[in-house]
């Protein structure tokens, strides 16, 4: 029987296994963030923060729809010195920590990645694809200012740095964008983010959210997701964490297997409860057994190699 390895290497960042708390979920305090962690995942990702404090949007932010869920909450967050504190929390829990950061221009993002390196963390993913935030909706969908954004980051940064790239734009934009980042020197691509949606209340004839138009998470955008990580292997050399709908360690595997390094899961907690991380690390470990493969890294891009 080969000798399983669950380990993955995210260029220079080692993880225990390839499954991630994705960013928006249980990700704003330490103590949640350390109930992650010990409960199996390779790493957790923090709510995305900003350097100052914001409030989001007016309710109902969050409205269950078939199929996942769908958010509005306008990136609602303390602000980066509220969570350096539970950075640290979590870091004396012993957990991988990834802060996830957003800013209105290229300079907040220098600045607030300046502020959250201070927490020791091990990565920065940069927020540049939230479909319900305004500046955010189109950054990524630049390809000259995602490379700038993370130019003017790599500058002032040891810290590896990831970029979090929308699913809502057309493939051939979308590839450009994430080469113009690959080419700036970034370290690793997830996708993607929720896709924009909306619900209506027919007896109210008005939409749901506050907000009106939210981010969907969960299954549905699955195949949404699936497909921009087996177009964006093709595309980068750098590594991928794949993002959209998780549920079943099949979910997880699929991703690898088009091209994923990793996988983030989010909306999944809903469905599985903290149980999903050790349920889709030993769904990956029966996958490799069954195969013959020893490490993560022979699963990713085997739809490729047929």
């Amino acid at each position: 029987m080969a000798r399983i390895d669950l380990r993955v290497n995210l260029g220079k960042l080692h993880l225990r296994n390839p499954t991630l708390l994705a960013a928006g979920i249980l990700g704003l305090t330490g103590a949640s963030l350390r109930r992650v962690w010990d409960a199996g995942a390779g790493a957790v990702v923090t709510k995305s923060v900003s350097l100052k404090p914001v409030e989001g949007y007016p309710g109902p932010r969050v409205v269950q729809v078939r199929g996942g869920l769908l958010n509005a909450m306008g990136l609602s967050n303390p602000g980066i010195k509220t969570i350096l504190e539970e950075i640290k929390i979590a870091k004396k829990g012993g957990a991988t920590v990834i802060g996830s950061v957003f800013g209105e221009n290229e300079k907040e993002f220098v600045d607030v990645v300046k502020e959250i390196g201070r927490a020791d963390i091990d990565a920065v993913e940069l927020n540049l694809s939230c479909p319900h935030f305004e500046t955010l909706l189109t950054m990524g969908q630049d390809p000259k200012l995602t490379k700038k954004i993370v130019k003017e980051v790599k500058k002032e940064t040891k810290i590896p740095v990831w970029v979090k790239l929308p699913g809502n734009t057309h493939i051939p934009n979308l590839m450009k964008v994430a080469k113009s980042a690959e080419v700036a020197g970034v370290d690793a691509i997830t996708i993607s983010n929720t896709i924009p949606a909306m619900v209506l209340d027919l007896e109210a004839e008005r939409a749901v959210l506050g907000h009106e138009v939210g981010g969907l998470s969960g299954p549905a955008i699955k195949p949404i997701s699936m497909r921009l990580v087996y177009e964006l292997f093709k595309t980068v050399k750098i590594p991928i964490i794949g993002s959209g709908g998780i549920i079943t360690p099949e979910d997880a595997i699929e991703f690898l297997v088009a091209g994923a390094s990793a996988v983030q899961i989010g909306t999944g907690i809903m469905y599985r409860g903290l149980e999903i991380f050790n349920e889709v690390c030993t769904g990956i470990q029966s996958f490799m057994e069954k195969k013959g493969l020893e490490e993560v890294s022979e699963i990713t891009g085997l739809a490729h190699s047929t």
